[in-house]
């Protein structure tokens, strides 16, 4: 299932890049053998966006500097939790054989990741979560399906909206009860008291 991002300016983020690879690739041809570098660059500004490309190039550093504009190209917004930074519900996201999971954590966990996802979950800004890459082990394969299931996030605010709800029902909190206010008591009327009508 494809999922639509929506289109962000990145002119006005901060955006730091990451390699996560750098594949030596090689081409024989008729001459011989051409040899050149793939990189593939993680781009985010650590609160909420993130994005990855790659690049091709003779020499590595243009390989990086190819990837680094493709991936800006490529940014998305990510679905974060105000308490705790990190994501409202678990996700699993796929890409070709790589499949990747991906649980919300409690407050002081940290992000329990390794290699690829780590490079995407940091750069995105997600300070506390638990993930597990079940697929194919190859970092083109894992960035792409840490992307995927970030793209299938929803945020709490627009399940409700959607739903016709308020954010605490979708989210199963109970609403806090009004403290009740001391009224003092009525004192009743007997009918004995009222004037006879002549």
């Amino acid at each position: 299932m494809r999922f639509i991002a929506e289109k962000i300016d990145v002119s006005s983020l901060e955006l730091k890049d990451q390699v996560v690879s750098i594949n030596r690739v090689t081409k024989v041809v008729k001459g011989g053998k051409n040899l050149s570098f793939s990189a593939l660059v993680v781009v985010g500004d650590s609160a909420g966006h993130v994005g990855y490309g790659m690049g091709k190039a003779r020499e590595v550093s243009s390989a990086i500097k190819k990837g680094v504009e493709a991936a800006k190209k490529n940014v998305v917004r990510v679905p974060m939790t105000e308490k705790g930074f990190t994501i409202p519900h678990t996700v699993t996201g796929r890409f070709g054989s790589g499949m990747v999971l991906l649980k919300p954590a409690s407050e002081g966990t940290g992000v329990i990741a390794g290699g690829a996802v780590r490079a995407v979950i940091t750069a995105a800004g997600i300070q506390n979560i638990l993930t597990k890459s079940l697929g194919s082990t190859t970092a083109h394969n894992v960035v792409k399906a840490t992307i995927d299931a970030l793209l299938r996030l929803k945020a709490p605010q627009r399940v409700a909206r959607l739903r016709g709800r308020s954010v605490e029902e979708i989210l199963g909190i109970e609403p806090k009860e009004p403290n009740p206010v001391a009224v003092a008591p009525v004192p009743a009327v007997s009918n004995s008291a009222a004037p006879a009508e002549g």
